[in-house]
């Protein structure tokens, strides 16, 4: 029987096809093969259309039509709102409401404006949040980086534009910024915070915590004399410098920051010794800011009752009662300009901030935000915020674990905690008067303390990837000597520089093969010999091949493979390699660079003799000198085929397409006469199948001889292999037609067969490659001329 009739008997007998010839021109590539397939029985496998493209990327009616809806999230739980959930609301909301009035005003000051503006602030966050939120747990409000960024361009602004108040840019500040969030969040475009990587997000939390420590520990200790708002090295020289200059705030200060870490860890003693307490010890815990600013405060209120004017320290002053500065926010070109350059600073912020927190509660809470949907919420909420008054605010790390940790169930606790500041805003006025200016100043140096990442986490970084450690003391140490804009712009820098230069340099792999075996208590699995010894794995292990299986392992071990296993090359002549970071125009001709030169090195030229004259050879390939003969004792083999896994692989582009076509080429004249076969593995996306096919990959060279071998498997799950299993004889079972009679399982092709060089897996891309290698071999050994395929 010949090879083509042996192929059809084939495709009947197992993939139950029928053998035809087909008019389909997109197959006469197959249909020329040495197995015909008939397209009207056979799995062909179609490509992706522009129109189909289109309609992937373009929202469908249902998505339009859902969309208003997916802006209002809290219309999915609130008919479902309960009296279990309003508890849970309640307590977080109260506490939480208790923690933010004090640290508000204290990240209002920070931002060089009254305290009132950073209870305006916390009171409009809460308010409107829940209406957009997607998470249960974060509080939006005024937060200490924000806040020092904020005055940071106050103090600036102060100097070149004098007539504008603080609090009017302040507001400008927050709605343009607010605006821009909106926006992104609003065309769904929240994807663009994951090009923010930790190590970012950690530079800023630590830089900034230590900026804002050291420029507290002036007004902790009474010392006056320098700016605050300095590089943090230079503001710590002169705190060592004005040390001596100390005055009575010191007590006011020290004291009360002593007092909140030892509450604290007192606290956690007693979580440890009394488990069954931990609700009410987590409360205490909580209220422990609450408690020294009542306590400092009546201290401040015994010693300067008589001297209102002429306090003994620095005390907060008069807060005006209710929003008095509620206005419509005044925006013009002067003060556009003159903050334009920290406006990408502050969005920046305020995106990390929030999105970094809320992912992170929601993984420790089971559930997930919507990135895009949180823009939007932030969003709103700066762009209404200035009409009362406030400015920039996001998410905040204290507050928010706080409100989780008590029990919060359903966005709707911001409400709660927005009744408390509102109360604190009409009722307490009188109250904050004598609070101490020095211990506001201890409650923002507990609440940053926190955000430093310890030694603990910078080790663990340093097992993951000391690259990341580099970058993370790079953008400290700009901070530290510089400013928190300038980190934070330095560490995504680097992080993105470093991601396209690995995108650039990606590495592809040559990889070998091994047998290897599955083994449980020194029995082989798949194999029905009894348990044995050591020294008789391999005897079993060589006598039934079928428990075997193919392994593809880099050449070099640097996957960190045993050392010891020698790893065969696939076939003479036939190379698999392993591209690792994609394929496209960055790292097209970085890959094939590689391939090329080690192809050869490793190969010689199939016909060394194929240029009649001297002046015929190319000038990088001018072989023997003069009177000297051609050498045959080259051992190489010759090029064959090559083997792509294109595991990594998503999309490909128009550059790395024409790469791929030179590449070919080039390999093509190295192996001429023959043609190279190019295979491929693991292609996950149908348009990288198509951009392929359409430049002459999938399928054998045009004037080539070959054999076509399909990875096939058993329709219909009751009678697959696995389902059923093997009967007692080790055969497959079979169904019973309901005249009695025997079934065999249908098999079909898994890839397309219009496309035989694609292939599902390494393994089945090189029993092609070495078929067809073979395949050649025999019809050379014949001598049987070329047809013309």
């Amino acid at each position: 029987m010949s090879a083509l009739a042996h192929a059809q008997a084939m495709a009947r007998a197992v993939l139950g096809i029928q053998t035809s010839k087909s008019n389909d021109a997109a197959l006469d590539v197959v249909s020329r093969g040495e197995s015909v397939f008939s397209t009207d029985t056979s799995f062909v496998e179609d490509e992706p259309t522009v129109v189909e493209w289109f309609r992937s990327v373009i929202p469908s009616r249902q998505q339009v039509l859902a969309y208003p809806r997916q802006l209002f999230p809290f219309t999915e739980w609130i008919g479902r709102y309960n009296l279990q959930w309003l508890y849970g609301d309640l307590v977080a909301g109260i506490t939480v409401g208790a923690v933010v009035v004090p640290q508000g005003m204290a990240y209002a000051i920070l931002a060089d404006l009254p305290p009132q503006f950073g209870l305006y602030s916390s009171f409009i966050g809460v308010l409107i949040y829940w209406f957009f939120a997607t998470s249960k747990d974060i509080t939006i409000g005024p937060v200490a980086v924000m806040s020092q960024i904020t005055g940071n361009i106050l103090i600036e602004m102060a100097k070149s534009h004098p007539n504008i108040p603080g609090h009017v840019i302040a507001s400008a500040l927050a709605l343009l910024s607010g605006c821009i969030i909106f926006f992104i969040g609003i065309i769904r475009c929240g994807w663009i915070v994951d090009f923010i990587s930790l190590t970012s997000i950690c530079v800023y939390m630590t830089g900034s915590s230590l900026n804002i420590i050291m420029g507290q520990i002036p007004g902790l200790m009474g010392i006056t004399g320098f700016s605050t708002r300095d590089p943090t090295y230079l503001v710590f020289i002169h705190i060592l410098q004005h040390l001596g200059r100390s005055t009575l705030d010191a007590a006011m200060g020290l004291t009360p920051l002593v007092l909140l870490y030892g509450i604290r860890y007192a606290m956690n003693v007693c979580s440890r010794k009394f488990p069954s307490r931990q609700k009410l010890v987590f409360f205490l815990s909580t209220l422990r800011v609450v408690f020294v600013i009542l306590l400092y405060t009546f201290i401040s209120w015994l010693v300067n009752m008589n001297h209102r004017k002429d306090p003994k320290f620095k005390i907060l002053g008069t807060v005006p009662r209710g929003f008095q500065n509620a206005t419509v926010p005044q925006i013009d070109i002067t003060i556009i300009k003159a903050f334009a350059s920290n406006l990408p600073a502050t969005v920046i912020v305020i995106v990390i901030e929030h999105i970094s927190i809320s992912k992170s509660f929601g993984r420790v809470n089971n559930y997930t935000i919507n990135p895009s949907q949180e823009l939007v919420a932030i969003g709103i909420t700066n762009i209404f915020g200035p009409f009362l008054g406030a400015y920039p605010a996001t998410g905040s790390f204290s507050r928010t674990a706080i409100k989780s940790k008590a029990g919060v169930r359903t966005p709707f606790a911001g409400v709660i905690t927005g009744v408390i500041v509102l109360l604190a805003i009409y009722a307490l006025p009188a109250v904050f008067f004598y609070i101490p200016s020095a211990t506001l100043a201890a409650i923002i140096i507990h609440a940053v303390g926190d955000l430093i990442i310890p030694p603990r986490a910078i080790y663990q970084f340093w097992q993951v990837s000391p690259f990341d450690v580099a970058i993370f003391f790079i953008g400290v140490i700009v901070i530290v000597f510089s400013s928190i804009e300038n980190g934070i712009y330095t560490s995504i820098s680097i992080t993105a520089a470093i991601l396209l230069f690995r995108i650039i340099k990606a590495k592809g792999h040559f990889l070998g093969r091994v047998k290897v075996h599955s083994i449980i208590d020194y029995h082989i699995v798949g194999s029905d010999s009894p348990n044995v010894s050591t020294t008789q794995l391999y005897k079993v292990a060589n006598h039934d091949t079928g428990i075997s299986r193919n392994a593809f392992l880099r050449l070099d071990h640097g996957d960190g493979s045993n050392l010891q296993i020698e790893l065969q090359t696939p076939h003479p002549g036939i190379f698999i390699y392993r591209l690792s970071e994609g394929f496209n125009y960055a790292n097209a001709n970085h890959y094939l660079d590689y391939l090329i030169s080690t192809i050869l090195k490793t190969t010689r030229i199939t016909s060394p003799n194929e240029y009649p004259r001297p002046g015929d050879r190319p000038w990088n390939d001018p072989g023997p000198r003069k009177g000297q003969s051609i050498t045959t004792e080259d051992t190489r083999p010759t090029l064959q085929a090559i083997i792509l896994d294109f595991s990594a692989v998503n999309n490909v582009d128009i550059t790395s397409m024409q790469q791929l076509i030179d590449t070919r080429a080039q390999l093509d004249r190295h192996a001429y006469p023959n043609k190279v076969d190019w295979h491929f593995a693991h292609i996950n996306n149908r348009w990288t199948k198509r951009a392929l096919a359409s430049v002459g990959f999938g399928y054998p060279a045009p004037g080539s001889q070959w054999k076509s071998i399909y990875s096939v498997a058993e329709v219909g799950g009751a009678r697959s292999v696995v389902v059923e299993g093997k009967s007692e004889q080790g055969s497959t079972s079979i169904d019973k037609s309901p005249r009695g009679e025997e079934e065999r399982p249908r098999m079909v092709s898994v890839l397309g067969i219009n496309r035989p060089f694609f292939h599902v897996d390494l393994t089945s891309a090189l029993e092609n490659a070495v078929a067809n290698v073979e395949f050649r071999r025999e019809l050379e050994a014949k001598d049987e001329p070329h047809r013309d395929v």
